[in-house]
């Protein structure tokens, strides 16, 4: 009996140790990848490296951002720390904002650091269909603009429950415009 106590307890002990081993390659592959790596959550979720590819879009009119209306996603990568993710994306009256939920959360104020990385250094870029787009994250607390934003999220990503003004004032949900950056 004590033999098999010590095959299932080295037995659980490799799989624990496997696994592990796993998650640990995981987020040290995404760290070194050209942006997000998955296609799918849990693993498109994982803090990434930054952007080797994708064509630079620069000079002109701010494009027509419409056409990420029915977007579920899209890559941006901060340039301080220059780290990629993925995230949801509104567009709303040609402007386009990023959410990040959950932030008075235990899991929130453990695994998301980008917002208050963003919110000292918001230089970013927006990655979409292999196109970049050089943006300044700039946070939104307040104003008229925010009754479109946050009726998009409910839209996209709430299955059409309400998603009111007091996720933003509680501190729990933040929002990011994607401004034009002017390097």
């Amino acid at each position: 009996m004590k033999k098999f106590f010590v095959f299932l307890a080295k037995t659980i002990g490799s799989v624990v140790g496997l696994i592990v081993l796993v998650v640990f390659s995981i987020f040290a592959v995404a760290r070194f990848s050209d942006g997000p790596i998955g296609n799918g959550p849990p693993i498109e979720m994982v803090t990434a490296g930054p952007f080797k590819t994708g064509e630079l879009q620069v000079g002109g009119d701010e494009p027509d951002w419409s056409f990420l209306k029915d977007y579920p996603i899209v890559q941006f990568q901060l340039l301080d720390p220059p780290r990629s993710r993925t995230t949801f994306i509104m567009e709303t009256e040609g402007r386009i904002f990023i959410p990040s939920g959950y932030m008075n959360s235990t899991m929130g104020k453990i695994w998301k650091h980008w917002p208050m990385e963003a919110e000292k250094d918001g230089r970013a870029l927006l990655r979409v269909d292999g196109k970049l787009y050089e943006r300044k994250m700039v946070r939104i607390e307040e104003g008229e603009i925010l009754n479109g934003v946050l009726g998009e999220l409910s839209r996209k990503y709430a299955g059409g429950f309400p998603v009111s003004q007091e996720n933003i004032d509680s501190g729990d949900l933040w929002i990011f415009e994607l401004e034009p950056r002017k390097n």
